[in-house]
């Protein structure tokens, strides 16, 4: 499975749906992203989804340019503020 990891990404199936979250891992064995957002799921605990029940709004060709979103690609420890501040910007840019 390709390494999704860094990429921004809508929630369009289950219970947070249309939530925005950060792709901070990929669980080969299951085929699952590893979803987190900072509150609800945190990056101690992110959320598993199948790859059709999300969608991308960032992805290989236009990466979103963020140092947290940097830091989580480059293998290095996020914080859970770290990555709300991230997707707070990303949300602030896409309205």
């Amino acid at each position: 499975m390709y390494d999704y990891t860094g990429w921004i990404v809508r929630a369009t199936a289950g219970r947070d749906k249309n939530g925005l979250f950060c792709v901070v891992g990929v669980d080969q064995e299951q085929q699952k992203l590893l979803l987190a957002d900072g509150k609800r799921r945190r990056m101690a605990k992110p959320k598993q989804k199948k790859l059709g029940h999300v969608e991308a709004l960032t992805n290989h060709l236009n990466m979103y340019d963020h140092p947290a979103i940097e830091k989580l690609k480059q293998g290095q420890a996020l914080t859970d503020k770290e990555l709300r501040r991230a997707l707070a910007a990303f949300r602030a840019k896409e309205v």
